[in-house]
């Protein structure tokens, strides 16, 4: 190998490394090695609502505890109705409970506060319960009609003697009810006398009656304290009845007028249409007894029934009625009035 400018041939030297390389291997910069590691995995983030950062279970929680809140306040109220109801004695209807008016959002941005805003929620929903119960019992109570409805109990004004017969007066001038005849004695009805020791007791009159056998049988009392009935006769919508009550009509000064009031009262329980024809009229213990034939038509044929009122004074109370009406189908079973109305004792 040549060396040098000369070209002469020998061995190439090794020497030392030029000192402008070293510099250069120095300066340079290594190059960096970056490790790509696989993404962890992150955390799902908690559940947040849209009402501040509660989570939704406290959510889920406020709400049920408000929902139970307005089914106790719904219950509450529909039982408070229920007590008040005028199906009790001496209860009225039950007013509309006026639900409390809600005061207007305020229109300022800011948002309400999480418990705030879930009372308003349940105060609401109260309000909404309680006018939808007091609507729905006020609805409940459809108008009925006086003839099967009367209540034989008056409210405690009635019970004061009326100061004139301007009532009397009134019933007179009724063409169903003529003119009251002179005392006269209940005679001896068709069929056959009927004995008993068995009695009934009417704790709200004051007063015992017999208790038929059968066929008589005792029968739901409402609107009357006692009832016995005899079995419907086919084709005949009007029965056979015995009942006893307090005077459902306004207390006159003489038990006569009272006992007229109350055979006025009575037609109510005849078919539609029903005139009075008086048999008897007579004084009885401590009372007043009107004996009478009902007369009335059905499917355009004269039909009639043999009927009695008896009012008798009772101690610390109304008078008491009994009331009895026998049909003409049934006419065999009238001799059972004279028992019924001789049969009436204070107890």
């Amino acid at each position: 190998m040549l060396d040098g400018l000369g070209g002469t041939q020998g061995t190439r030297e090794t020497g030392p490394t030029p000192t402008y390389v070293t510099a250069e291997a120095e300066t340079s910069e290594l190059p960096k090695i970056v490790v790509k590691s696989s993404p962890k995995p992150s955390d799902s983030p908690v559940k947040r609502s849209r009402i501040g950062d509660l989570p939704m279970r406290v959510i889920y929680r406020i709400l049920a505890v408000g929902v139970a809140l307005v089914l106790a306040a719904v219950a509450a109220v529909v039982g408070f109705i229920s007590s008040g109801s005028s199906d009790q004695p001496g209860g009225g209807k039950t007013g509309q409970i006026a639900a409390p008016s809600a005061a207007p959002p305020s229109p300022g941005p800011p948002s309400p506060e999480p418990s705030a805003s879930v009372s308003a929620s349940v105060s609401a929903s109260v309000s909404a319960s309680v006018s939808a119960s007091a609507s729905a019992s006020e609805q409940a109570s459809p108008s009925e009609s006086p003839a099967e409805t009367a209540d034989p109990s008056p409210s405690p004004e009635d019970w004061e003697p009326a100061p004139d017969r301007s009532a009397v007066i009134a019933a007179l001038a009724d063409p169903r009810v003529p003119e009251l005849p002179r005392d006269k004695r209940l005679g001896r009805l068709p069929g056959k006398a009927y004995k008993s020791k068995r009695r009934i007791e009417d704790d709200r009159s004051g007063v015992s009656l017999i208790r038929f056998g059968k066929p008589w049988k005792v029968f739901g009392a409402s609107p009357f304290s006692t009832k016995q009935v005899l079995p419907k006769v086919k084709g005949i919508a009007h029965r056979a009845m015995l009942v006893s009550c307090p005077v459902p009509i306004l207390v006159q000064r003489k038990a006569k007028d009272t006992a007229l009031l109350a055979a006025r009262w009575t037609l109510n329980h005849h078919p539609k249409g029903s005139r009075i024809g008086w048999v008897a009229s007579q004084p009885i213990k401590d009372g007043w007894l009107l004996a009478y034939r009902v007369k009335y038509k059905i499917k355009n044929k004269a039909r009639s029934s043999m009927a009695a009122v008896a009012v008798v004074e009772a101690p610390g109370s109304k008078p008491a009625m009994l009331f009895v009406t026998i049909p003409d189908t049934q006419g065999k079973r009238w001799r059972d009035i004279n028992t019924a109305v001789s049969s009436l004792r204070l107890k």
